[in-house]
């Protein structure tokens, strides 16, 4: 008598791999895996060499194994403004007035594209590292309101930002914060670290890490300094200047 034949066995069925669509502009989102992560730590980046300092020294001296991070970046609104700042270069004799909307749209396009870019260098170090990642990048007049609305948003557990790149002068004294840091250090909801990017007062020791990629930081001491308000309680902010 023959044997029935065998019930066929169904192929293993393979994991489901999640997807993340990058929304269009003005938000962008580039990510890596965050899900689970212990800590949410902002690092705002302004796409200056402050900024890429501070993502450096952060990956070398702040964040531990179980860290996700989370790079913000505040785009202004009106690309003119952003070119102050040297996001995107543009002619002197460059007036909007005189074009038309399809060539504002290009101007556009292409200054998202270099804040998208930029915003990819800046993070090569935490790749380097292999820590997990998102690039959070939105559009608003108020850098300083607006980034601290996004760090309360995103429920960040700390926010790592450099103190000269946000709105202080290159001249100013040793320690002097910008306008957008001393904002975000008495207003933010999570505590505030501060980096100091060095300078040529130091030994050149900005120039020295840049030759070395950022493989090797100068040695830093940390002060930290707990903020107070009028009524001698302690606020949320917690400053540290290295």
């Amino acid at each position: 008598m023959a044997s029935s034949p065998s019930p066929k066995k169904n192929p293993p069925t393979e994991s489901a791999v999640v997807v993340q669509v990058q929304p269009p502009s003005p938000r962008l989102h580039v990510t890596t895996q965050t899900t689970g992560a212990q800590r949410r730590i902002g690092i705002a980046v302004d796409l200056s060499d402050e900024s890429a300092f501070a993502v450096k020294w952060a990956v070398q001296n702040y964040l531990r194994s179980g860290d996700a991070v989370i790079l913000v970046h505040v785009s202004p609104t009106n690309v003119l403004y952003g070119a102050d700042w040297g996001s995107l270069p543009i002619k002197e004799n460059y007036n909007l007035d005189d074009q038309n909307e399809e060539n504002q749209q290009k101007i556009e396009e292409d200054f998202n594209l270099f804040t998208s870019t930029k915003a990819n260098d800046i993070a090569q170090p935490l790749v380097d590292a292999n820590i997990p990642f998102k690039i959070h990048i939105v559009k608003d007049h108020d850098m300083k309101e607006r980034l601290c609305l996004e760090v309360e948003r995103l429920g960040l557990s700390a926010v790592v930002m450099g103190s000269r790149g946000f709105g202080a002068s290159r001249k100013s004294s040793k320690g002097r914060l910008g306008s957008v840091s001393d904002y975000c250090v008495h207003h933010c909801v999570c505590p505030v670290i501060v980096v100091r990017f060095p300078d040529e007062k130091d030994g050149g020791a900005g120039e020295e890490s840049e030759r070395d990629g950022g493989a090797t930081l100068c040695t830093v001491m940390e002060e930290e300094q707990e903020e107070h308000d009028m009524d001698g309680k302690q606020s949320g902010a917690i400053i540290g200047l290295f």
